[in-house]
């Protein structure tokens, strides 16, 4: 057949299978809808509703036109509908009847469609099943190799499927290098016209989240518990945790003997981002002088989801921390809209607190 060999294409469906790692009968399903989509071009209307049906066997295929039956003497649309009496024997109004056409040949045009059918729902079918494979995967981390550095993406290769790393998804001052292994985690699938795509990252907060899984069973049996995460990727992260059963630290449990816990999961994101792990309370005051740590708070002031935190002149710094980053972080992690004020200096009134004394202690010496 001019263009398209249908004994061939026959022969591929198994191989085509095997290679794209897709069900015999989704490329079976492909070729006949490329089938179909030819005969249309060639023979019939772009409305008609078509099927083919290949035999692999013998290289052979039918196609099958469905219309409605309709009353006759009506109006009607040949393309998808049939009059009564032409309908055939036993047949009634609003039946769906098929006519048969064997396929005899194509032209070039035809042919060239089949073969863009042909490419287009392999590479649908192809992305459907990475979507089917991926989504139990969605919020776990998995290890893929650095196939292609962009300016605005990285992308990942993980195996049958790829995936792209966004800006906004990598750890700020991270450098990746072509062909490199490397963990991510998996944030979601976005679907499209072209398919699906998985997002990856490395620079958001369930990316930490997930490597303290894989170092504190603890979490897995309920021992401990993570109550949030505050993260600015690359610079520093504040993570909040608690203990469900009495007399277990849970800052201790996260941070392991000798710092070996954090300390890995720190060697996968990097040395620069810092990590404070503080202790979760459900007081809101209590909760907020840990997360602004390592400064000392003097005073928290609440009113509704305000803070004002009372600190002393040489705590101001620390308190806000770089670029005000730990304050906003603490804020980010507690809920809080956090204002660090310096506490009145009360240094005059002690001042004059001593000069009494000593006036008392000469008055009574000279006596």
């Amino acid at each position: 057949m001019e263009g398209l060999d249908l004994k061939q294409m026959s022969a591929m469906v198994d191989i085509i299978a095997e290679e794209k790692g897709l069900p015999r009968e989704t490329v079976l399903s492909v070729i006949e809808q490329a089938i179909a989509a030819a005969w249309r071009k060639d023979n019939g209307e772009r409305d008609m509703n078509v099927r083919a049906v290949l035999n692999t066997n013998t290289g052979e295929a039918d196609v099958y036109v469905a219309r409605e039956v309709i009353e006759d003497d009506l109006a009607y649309n040949p393309a998808t509908e049939v009059p009564l009496k032409e309908a055939g024997s036993g047949a009634k109004i609003g039946d769906i009847v098929e006519e048969k056409h064997l396929v005899t040949g194509f032209g070039r045009v035809a042919a060239q469609t089949a073969k863009q059918v042909v490419i287009q729902r392999l590479r649908e079918a192809e992305n459907d099943a990475v979507l089917a494979e991926f989504e139990d995967k969605v919020g776990t981390i998995v290890t893929g190799v650095i196939a292609r550095v962009e300016p605005k993406i990285v992308r990942i290769d993980l195996g049958r499927a790829s995936g792209i790393m966004p800006r906004s998804e990598q750890i700020d001052g991270e450098y990746y290098t072509v062909g490199s292994r490397i963990k991510v985690y998996v944030k979601n699938i976005e679907k499209s016209d072209r398919g699906a795509q998985l997002i990856l990252s490395r620079g958001s907060a369930e990316f930490i989240e997930c490597l303290f899984r894989q170092e504190v069973p603890e979490i897995e049996s309920g021992t401990v518990e993570i109550k949030g995460i505050a993260r600015e990727a690359g610079r520093r992260t504040k993570i909040a945790v608690t203990s469900n059963v009495p007399g277990v630290d849970p800052v201790g449990t996260f941070v392991g003997g000798r710092g070996v816990r954090v300390g890995a999961v720190m060697n996968e994101i990097g040395d620069k981002e810092k990590i404070d792990i503080i202790t979760w309370s459900d007081n809101p005051s209590e909760y907020i002088r840990e997360a602004l740590s390592p400064a000392e708070i003097n005073k928290v002031e609440i009113d509704g989801k305000k803070a004002t935190v009372l600190v002393s002149e040489e705590m101001q710094s620390i308190a806000i921390g770089k670029q005000g980053q730990n304050v906003r972080l603490a804020s980010k992690l507690t809920g809080y809209d956090i204002d660090i004020e310096l506490v009145k200096a009360t240094t005059k009134k002690k001042k004059k607190n001593v000069e009494d004394s000593l006036l008392s202690a000469l008055e009574e010496a000279e006596d």
